[in-house]
């Protein structure tokens, strides 16, 4: 394998560095600055209307890494995360190996910009967007974005740093990343963060966004499920299963605003009970050989005070299990202080970051914009 992380004392020969802006789309040697007589002339993409679609890296007949990503947009309106595409396409491929909302592929869940920082994924102020996955390729890569809004976005600021020329190995893979949402969730189907995917690869994480469904549940806790990993073959039970999902994310008994390098919950909203969430297996690799599928389940907890909540309601509670049993809060002595339930109708949304052996996957294509921006708006 060769190591694209160079040392910091090398210069690798042959290796060329690049930035794609608006002020050098191509990053061609020597052309960059030159408007407005090399005074900032061109910044920015300026009024990129509605449909229109602007690519933002075009590189062709070389290997190379992109190294970064950063962009910002001056509209950050949850209709423009939601409705503002990014799509990057590997080696020629027809089908984009990236393919999501600019906020969520970012980190920026429910459409909902917040200052955190991470390993791979950060926004200093709240109102940037920063991507360091390295990605590499073997003959070009093409990164797209589009407004898929009604609305035009006045300006466009990007930058993307890359290198070509870049020794890739045999055994490098190729960076995807899958956007899916379920905004109104059935009871014990577990939500899919990442459905069944074919190949040879290495998961390396998730951002999830949810919206509790206060109607039924109150404020009861709703984030007890299990993150499960089924790999290379496994069907009705998982080769990897955690604890809860806040334990996922490296904490204990529910989940408070904090950012972390691998884990976090940098979107709490404690009125509406809007949570955002991520998790990178950078230090804890997630290996697969011919597939995997990540999963989380829909359970909730009940404490003293949403107990008797569920007491005086009519919603029907059922217990975890394979059979659906409701819960008779009336008996008395008939339930604990604190239990687990089967929950429904959340609204679960996520970007699942992973690297595989082929340039395209086997995924469905993005969501609506409808889809996207349902209870966003």
């Amino acid at each position: 394998m060769n190591d694209v992380n160079y040392p910091l004392f090398v210069a690798p020969r042959g290796v060329q560095t690049l930035w794609l802006t608006a002020e050098n789309p191509r990053g061609e040697k020597g052309a960059g600055g030159q408007a407005n007589g090399g005074r900032k002339g061109a910044p920015a993409i300026k009024n990129v209307l509605p449909g229109s679609q602007h690519v933002l890296a075009d590189i062709n007949g070389t290997s190379g890494v992109l190294r970064r990503i950063w962009m910002t947009i001056n509209d950050r309106r949850p209709k423009m995360l939601r409705g503002f595409r990014i799509d990057i396409y590997w080696d020629g491929a027809a089908r984009p190996a990236v393919s999501a909302p600019l906020g969520d592929f970012f980190g920026h869940m429910l459409g909902k910009l917040v200052t955190f920082d991470s390993a791979m994924l950060s926004s200093p102020e709240g109102r940037s967007f920063n991507c360091c996955f390295p990605m590499p390729f073997r003959k070009g890569v093409k990164v797209v974005v589009t407004n898929e809004t009604d609305e035009p976005i006045e300006m466009l600021f990007y930058e993307i740093n890359c290198t070509v020329g870049d020794a890739i190995g045999d055994d490098a893979l190729y960076f995807h990343s899958h956007w899916r949402r379920e905004a109104h969730t059935v009871m014990q189907r577990d939500y899919e963060i990442l459905p069944t995917t074919h190949g040879r690869g290495r998961y390396l994480g998730t951002a999830i966004g949810v919206i509790s469904n206060m109607n039924t549940y109150n404020r009861s806790w709703w984030g007890e499920g299990e993150v499960k990993f089924f790999i290379d073959g496994d069907t009705a039970h998982p080769t990897l299963c955690g604890t809860g999902t806040e334990d996922y994310i490296g904490t204990a008994w529910g989940q408070g605003r904090y950012d972390n390098l691998y884990q976090g919950c940098h979107l709490v909203d404690d009125v509406k009970f809007w949570y955002g969430f991520y998790r990178l297996h950078v230090p804890d690799p997630v290996f697969f050989s011919t597939d995997i599928r990540a999963t989380i389940h829909q359970i909730g907890c009940w404490d003293p005070i949403s107990k008797a909540q569920f007491h005086l309601s009519e919603t029907p509670i059922y217990k975890t299990g394979p059979e659906r049993n409701r819960v008779d809060f009336s008996k008395k002595g008939n339930t604990l202080p604190y239990d687990i339930y089967e929950r429904e109708d959340d609204d679960w949304s996520s970007c699942a970051y992973f690297y595989l052996d082929r340039p395209e996957n086997n995924l469905p294509a993005l969501a609506s914009l409808a889809e996207r921006l349902e209870k966003m708006l």
